[in-house]
């Protein structure tokens, strides 16, 4: 893989206070091959044509969609009116959502409201324009199936490339280090999404591109910070999931912010992003809680004494 081949696009939300420097897409041309991974929302991909117009694509051959969520993947459909030639490479439990997309509309406007609104619809994909494919074509892609922050989630594998969507969690940079937290909406399985971290730290990536935010030449590291999250949070969640409800969630972030040397480093972002991040890690704890409520009281005591 040659890093000079591979650019990001930046998809700020300039309606949505904080959502800049979050959302992007990644366009890498190969020698005979582009592909284009996570177009995100049909907000903007009249920018994001313009910018791979300006960068001298004039061909996409794959758009690889790490996951359905509509800040992903709702203007996919919308990118192919431009790039009619491409295949969309999609988890195959995600292939018929994206062809008839209503149902995942509505899900996404009862999750994110206005946000969602702000993201704009999500354009249906022409059935024949959509699969998987676990070796994509010739381009020496590989395609795994990695669940956690979502059922239908895909890594891909180029070289020692690894575009990580969301299995990572979040990422920010700030001045003093590195910003991380988990992405674990409902429904969320802790062994399943360590399972998935585990055997991408086997496919030994070098580069670790984040669905949220960024590229890292250190992809073994940031796996590994991102597999002590997710049980460091797991058991914040158990210690205080005997509060009073109104006072769990703030209780939980306010001890991840002493025990977490990964996320306490929030407080080092800007108001904007700050904000945005606060906001998020709700639907992190969400996921969370309903995981350790559907475990035996035995266990959640365990864990919450540990």
């Amino acid at each position: 893989m040659n890093p000079a081949q591979l650019f990001c696009i930046d998809l700020d939300q300039p309606t949505l206070p904080g959502f800049r420097q979050f959302i992007s897409s990644w366009c890498y041309r190969g020698d005979d091959f582009t592909l284009m991974v996570d177009p995100g929302p049909l907000s903007t991909i009249s920018h994001l044509v313009t910018e791979l117009r300006r960068h001298g694509v004039e061909r996409i051959d794959y758009v690889l969609l790490t996951h359905i969520h509509i800040d992903h993947a709702g203007g996919t459909g919308e990118l192919l009116k431009a790039f009619p030639e491409a295949f969309v490479i999609c988890h195959p439990e995600g292939v018929r959502h994206m062809v008839a997309p209503e149902k995942l509309w509505q899900g996404s406007l009862k999750v994110l409201g206005k946000t969602a609104e702000a993201y704009g619809e999500i354009v249906a994909v022409p059935a024949d324009r959509i699969g998987f494919q676990e070796r994509v074509g010739a381009t020496g892609v590989r395609a795994f199936l990695t669940p956690g922050h979502a059922q239908h989630h895909l890594c891909y594998l180029l070289d020692d490339l690894l575009f990580g969507g969301e299995v990572a969690g979040v990422r920010n940079p700030v001045p003093e280090g590195i910003c991380m937290r988990p992405a674990t909406p409902p429904k969320f399985l802790l062994n399943t999404a360590l399972d998935s971290i585990e055997r991408m730290l086997a496919l030994h990536p070098r580069y670790l591109v984040f669905g949220h935010y960024g590229m890292v030449d250190s992809a073994a590291e940031h796996l590994r910070i991102a597999q002590g999250q997710l049980k460091l949070w797991v058991r914040a969640v158990a210690k205080t999931a005997h509060l009073k409800e109104s006072w769990r969630e703030e209780a939980c972030y306010q001890w991840l912010l002493e025990a977490d040397e990964h996320f306490r480093r929030i407080n080092q972002l800007p108001a904007d992003i700050l904000h945005r991040e606060r906001m998020f890690f709700g639907n992190t704890y969400r996921g969370m809680l309903e995981y350790v409520e559907s475990l035996p009281e035995e266990e959640r005591r365990k864990l919450a004494a540990e």
